[in-house]
């Protein structure tokens, strides 16, 4: 609550005051890591740092990006000493194919917790009203039983099993629901099997995704069923809350406990300043983002800069037969499809061989969709790829996450 109370103070700060607030942090945080974690105590060394000296900003910009692979290859060496918080054993989904484990000290959980309660309260919820919770994989028992125990304690109904008997039957638990979060490939889900059903939500005031890109078409189906779009928490679990969207649209960076920047491809690199006990700094999370260039006032009165658009996740790239393109291009071509023709795709695509890429839809598509598929399709690769479109087919997710691309080709 401390850090919740501090956060609902700087959140009236002008940019100027959280640029202060943010640049006196993070002087403090860079000085802790470099006293007490070995790994960034010999790399400040290694450039004529002396230990008791604080750091400066200039010191930062200096430092390299760090990748995943460092987190986990250096994970001893980056943990701190001399931590006397409780820490929380942590570990990362492994979706993107490398699991990360890690401690992570009380401060920095209770400003995580705290940055999600602040976020609820600009959609006029409480952590603790009722919610539906689409999230998590079926655990052994033990793991479960105590989920569901938690679920019982903090009023929310948690679904395991994606499948439609589960979705049909939350239908009915809608009338004393406030909000619904999790994974917004299932909300959309949820909105598709309740559009022809009769419910009751007039308690609902937010839908919150997160984990998962929120397409166009899945925020313009929950405010058609529901009445509200899918807002954006956007974080990690090594980086914290990074942004969380308020009741105008707009995705605010969490400059209180995040520095951000970005490459030249748009790439985040991200600084958790709350990592004490695990000093994550200059981070290459390996999304793409959009970060508005001019900072206006918003509408509901924050100062905090804007990512206008989590374009998707950067790293696998699709192969043709003679060049290679990033996986981000599935996500142009069909949000081109949905605003330049206004027809709404759910689509996975696989690749297991150089040259040839299989598109899989939801729907069973007719030869109309088909062209229209294979036309914007050629707009970006041309003939440089061979497509084969599977409809009808049931989407493969990792780890609870649905990806749009899944590649076994090395």
């Amino acid at each position: 609550m401390k850090q919740y109370h501090s956060l609902k103070q700087t959140e009236k700060y002008s940019l100027e005051q959280l640029a202060d607030f943010q640049s006196a942090r993070l002087m403090e945080f860079l000085t802790h890591s470099a006293n007490n974690s070995p790994y960034h105590r010999d790399y400040f060394i290694s450039q004529g740092w002396t230990p008791g000296d604080p750091v400066t900003l200039d010191d930062f910009h200096k430092m390299p990006v760090m990748e995943k692979d460092i987190l986990i290859g250096q994970n001893h060496a980056i943990h701190a000493h001399g931590i006397s918080e409780k820490l929380f054993f942590c570990e990362t989904s492994g979706t993107s194919g490398a699991i990360l484990t890690f401690r992570r000290n009380e401060l920095w959980d209770s400003f995580n917790r705290a940055s999600i309660m602040r976020g609820y309260t600009w959609h006029g919820v409480n952590p603790w009203d009722r919610s539906i919770y689409f999230w998590g994989y079926n655990y052994g028992f033990r793991k479960r039983m105590i989920s569901l125990i938690n679920d019982r304690l903090l009023n929310r109904i948690r679904i395991f099993q994606y499948d439609e008997p589960a979705l049909r039957k939350l239908l009915k638990n809608l009338k004393e629901v406030v909000y619904i979060e999790g994974y917004s490939s299932m909300i959309y889900e949820l909105a598709c099997m309740a559009e022809y059903s009769e419910f009751d939500c007039g308690k609902l005031k937010m839908i919150k995704g997160t984990s998962e890109k929120i397409y166009d078409h899945y925020s313009d189906k929950t405010r058609s069923v529901f009445g509200h779009k899918i807002i954006s928490e956007y974080g990690a679990a090594e980086t914290g809350i990074i942004a969380f969207e308020c009741r105008y649209g707009n995705m605010h960076i969490n400059m209180e406990g995040v520095y951000v920047e970005t490459d030249e491809s748009n790439e985040i690199i991200v600084t958790n300043m709350m990592s004490y006990s695990f000093p994550v700094i200059r981070y290459r999370l390996g999304d793409a983002v959009k970060i508005r260039q001019n900072n206006q006032i918003c509408g509901c009165g924050l100062n905090h800069p804007v990512i206008e658009e989590v374009t998707g996740r950067v790293g696998k790239n699709i192969y043709g037969i003679s060049g290679k393109y990033p996986s981000l291009v599935l996500y142009y071509i069909f949000k081109s499809i949905y605003f330049d023709k206004g027809v709404a795709i759910n689509y996975q695509a696989h690749q297991n061989v150089k040259g040839n890429l299989e598109i899989w839809t939801k729907e069973q598509p007719d030869d109309q969709l088909s062209s229209l598929i294979l036309e914007y399709c050629f707009k970006y690769f041309g003939e440089d790829m061979n497509i084969k479109i599977w409809g009808g087919k049931k989407f493969i997710f990792e780890k609870g996450k649905l990806k749009d691309f899944i590649s076994s080709v090395i």
